[in-house]
């Protein structure tokens, strides 16, 4: 049992430190091809080919001032992004990198745990997510923060559904709940050949579900704030920064483990073939905020609720058919 609790322990501190340089270089990487994208130059004067503006940032974000506004609720307002931060986190205790390995002679799982309804503990880690947005907004006694927590919130919940819906008909494909046996089961075939359809729907409520453009909605541009975090500075705002690209990452660790193959891979070691796949989606997320302008709250609603639901359950019913 010490050995067992040993091993979780340490794969979750590796896991927490990986992840959170993934982000960093993933703000930094966004920058790079938003920059190429536009023609003009990312950062490049902080270390070579600008490598340690990641580490600029994070030094400039800690030391800045730590103020919170008049008459905020102090309690809620410091709690908020810590929430957000940690749920980001959590969704990894469950997503499986690759499979066992010998590792010194030792059988080691590539994945903190497999639990046999893993995919609804991330669905309802995300879920939790939403109270760090409200909170965040109401906390800061600011009505154009509260307005974009409300925004934002009503965006997370309206597109949870559609992807809800969407990650069943893999359920369905799959046989189970857990995360690496629906990785096992795409061993000969990727899920996305057998659900196009789920796919796209889970890449579009995945794109609302993360505030990427061009459903980045929270930021209003005719109140000229960010969101529910305007009121936020110094290493609390850092936190739902890291959060945001947390959950990029997550989405894209969702999308592979769900629909392509998640480990699998023609050759080569396992884990390189997922992080292949995470970046790659993580690389589609911005060649889109660089492309596609932002859409009207109402067409965000209605594309959400009027085409993405109905179609998300309409392939349901067609894949729970065709299983039959």
């Amino acid at each position: 049992m010490t050995a067992l609790v040993a091993e979780a322990v340490l794969k979750s501190a590796v896991l927490v430190f990986v992840l959170l340089t993934a982000t960093a270089y993933e703000v930094l990487l966004e920058r790079k091809l938003l920059g190429r994208l536009q023609v003009r130059y990312g950062p490049n004067r902080v270390g070579p080919w600008g490598l340690l503006q990641p580490l600029a940032d994070g030094i400039k974000l800690l030391t800045k001032e730590d103020f919170a506004p008049a008459g905020a609720d102090r309690v809620v307002y410091v709690a908020a992004p810590v929430l957000l931060m940690t749920v980001a986190l959590f969704s990894y205790a469950v997503i499986p990198f690759g499979p066992e390995v010998d590792l010194f002679g030792h059988r080691v799982a590539l994945y903190l745990a497999d639990v046999n309804t893993g995919l609804l503990l991330v669905l309802g880690a995300s879920s939790i997510g939403v109270y760090g947005l409200i909170l965040g907004g109401w906390s800061s006694n600011s009505k154009y923060s509260l307005l974009g927590g409300l925004r934002s919130s009503a965006q997370v919940i309206s597109y949870e559904l559609s992807l809800a819906l969407a990650v069943v008909a893999v359920v369905l494909e799959a046989g189970s709940l857990s995360l690496v046996r629906i990785v096992e089961a795409q061993q000969d075939a990727w899920f996305v050949l057998r659900q196009p359809v789920a796919f796209v729907v889970f890449f579009l409520s995945a794109l609302a579900e993360t505030n990427r453009a061009p459903f980045d909605l929270p930021e209003a541009e005719q109140e000229l704030i960010a969101g529910y975090q305007t009121e936020y500075g110094g290493f609390k705002f850092a936190m739902y920064y890291i959060a945001e690209y947390l959950a990029m990452i997550t989405q894209g660790a969702l999308a592979a483990t769900l629909f392509l193959g998640g480990w699998h891979g023609p050759f080569g070691p396992s884990v390189a073939w997922f992080v292949l796949k995470v970046a790659a989606f993580v690389v589609v997320l911005i060649w889109i905020r660089a492309t596609v302008p932002r859409v009207r709250y109402d067409q965000l609603m209605n594309l959400g609720w009027k085409v993405l639901v109905p179609v998300a359950l309409a392939n349901l019913v067609g894949s729970a058919l065709l299983l039959l």
